[in-house]
């Protein structure tokens, strides 16, 4: 084994023992992999760079997204039906030569099978499988922002990318939350919160897809309450409750049936 290697393994056990013990001690750390203090200090600069962890006085915590949401590659393996629906339906506020954000959400993630038919059209993304999923389609002019990688949300995120979007202007935006609590919207990084601000800021028109299993969820920081957008797209299984909560206080709520 290469050292570089022994360093990306040494990297991974450490992510899975934060995320399994919430907080680890730095003097721990360096007495369970036979390093250096000053090594393990590098390797946990380089996982909160990726976004995987925060440091703390004397160790790391677990970023409560990586406990809370799961990894990328998990949450597109979840409610995929849901999810899919959601994006067939706010599909449908798609016009052929608009300006489009699409936010690093695995449900916002699915319009773009449906963009095809609403070219021609531009996309603004700080996702990777969304610049992916748009490389060289025709009639798709993919404007990618910048910053720094966070290989947790397989997302560009942080004042840099949220900097990049306030130079846009777009006609919608498409984004989803990690939580909705008494009709505001919440996430668990400030990095998610800084981008999606600015991406808000930069839409004239701001569409929000929410599958029923974001009601139960909490999050730690408030990104807007959904009075906030023009269209709030939920599947039939939110609570109901909710959904009459929300209409009274004037969002307009679209649930998309089964």
């Amino acid at each position: 084994m290469t050292r570089t290697d022994g360093q990306e393994e040494r990297r991974r056990r450490l992510r899975e023992l934060v995320t399994t013990k919430g907080f680890v001690r730095t003097s721990d750390l360096a007495a369970e992999f036979a390093v250096s203090v000053m090594t393990i200090h590098r390797d946990l600069d380089a996982l909160q760079a990726q976004g995987w962890l925060r440091k703390v006085r004397g160790g790391a915590s677990c970023l409560p997204s990586t406990q809370f949401h799961g990894s990328v590659g998990e949450r597109m393996t979840t409610m995929t039906q849901t999810k899919q629906r959601l994006a067939r339906a706010a599909a449908e506020e798609l016009a052929p030569g608009q300006i489009v954000v699409i936010d690093d959400s695995t449900t916002c993630l699915g319009l773009t099978q449906h963009l095809p038919h609403h070219t021609p059209i531009t996309v603004i993304t700080n996702s990777l499988p969304v610049i992916a999923a748009l490389a060289k389609k025709p009639g798709t002019a993919l404007v990618a922002l910048g910053g720094t990688y966070f290989p947790a949300y397989d997302a560009f995120m942080g004042p840099h990318t949220a900097q990049s979007m306030s130079a846009f202007r777009a006609d919608v935006l498409f984004m989803s939350t990690t939580a909705v609590t008494a009709g505001r919207c919440y996430h668990m990084s400030p990095e998610t919160v800084q981008v999606k601000q600015a991406m808000m800021a930069a839409a004239a028109r701001r569409v929000l897809l929410v599958d029923h299993t974001k009601f139960a969820n909490q999050g730690l920081y408030a990104l807007a309450p959904l009075t906030d957008f023009d269209l709030l797209v939920v599947d039939d299984a939110a609570p109901a409750g909710e959904v009459r909560g929300l209409r009274e206080r004037g969002v307009n709520v679209r649930v998309v049936p089964r």
